[in-house]
């Protein structure tokens, strides 16, 4: 029979003693991490995101003609004051439209006639919150005044944290002069593809170098295709553009700026 003394209980190994210790830090690091994130980098994050993106869903997604018929569809927006609006749509080469009247109405006959720019022709009035367009901003394609890129855009009572407000806009690309569908009276018709127009005024404005930045309102179209008030069909993939404009844009004087 064997004489040696019996064996002691046996002692965890060293390389379980570190395994342990791995899984225990391990767990620690999860468990600060998890802290850091769900308590000071998440509501960190959403008090910027909610700084810049106000919430759109409840403004509607098309104008109307002073007597209710629907007009224009809206698809895209800008965050800053007024200063800073007409400040980068300047910069961006849109012109205030002149205010309807027969002195634009001469105007515009004569730059048709003579084929002659009018960087500043007037636009219709459009509804949106029960009043017309707050700004309106148009682009001449050429010399040629039936053809244009022309905004208008209404101040809505959302604002930033900063106290900036959001300003919702309908961009619209007038192809020709021809007669409304609607009444037949002599009228701009206008390209049914709203977001080839929204994305090149959005182009326009990334050229500025003065957007601090640009994001997305995916589906704010529920609705995505119609007519407008002249009867001229449109479509969209129900996207709005916001742009959020720079806080230190330089802001034109009045000579600068037309007025």
């Amino acid at each position: 029979m064997s004489t040696d003394p019996p064996s002691s209980p046996p002692r965890p190994s060293s390389e379980r003693w570190t395994l342990r210790r791995k899984l225990a830090l391990g767990a620690l690091s999860f468990l600060v991490a998890y802290l850091a994130i769900a308590y000071v980098a998440m509501p960190t994050f959403w008090s910027r995101y909610m700084r810049h993106h106000p919430a759109l869903d409840d403004v509607p997604g098309i104008t109307q003609l002073k007597d209710g018929v629907p007009g224009d569809p809206l698809n895209v927006a800008l965050i800053g004051t007024e200063a800073q609006v007409r400040a980068i749509m300047l910069a961006a080469k849109w012109f205030p439209a002149d205010p309807l009247g027969l002195r634009a109405d001469l105007k515009i006959a004569e730059a048709t006639v003579l084929k002659r720019e009018y960087d500043d022709a007037p636009v219709s009035s459009l509804y949106l919150f029960g009043r017309k367009e707050d700004l309106a901003f148009e682009q001449p394609v050429g010399p040629d005044p039936r053809k244009r890129h022309h905004v208008r855009f209404w101040k809505t009572d959302k604002v930033d944290t900063d106290g900036r407000p959001v300003w919702i806009g309908s961009d619209i690309y007038d192809e020709h002069v021809g007669l409304s569908r609607r009444t037949g009276q002599i009228t701009h018709v206008t390209a049914p593809d709203i977001d080839q127009e929204r994305d090149y005024l959005f182009q326009c404005l990334e050229g500025t170098g003065e957007l601090a930045e640009r994001y997305i309102e995916a589906g704010f179209h529920k609705q995505r295709k119609g007519k407008n008030g002249g009867g001229d069909p449109w479509f969209t993939d129900g996207d709005l553009y916001v742009g959020v404009i720079a806080e230190n844009i330089a802001i034109p004087t009045a000579a600068q700026s037309g007025e």
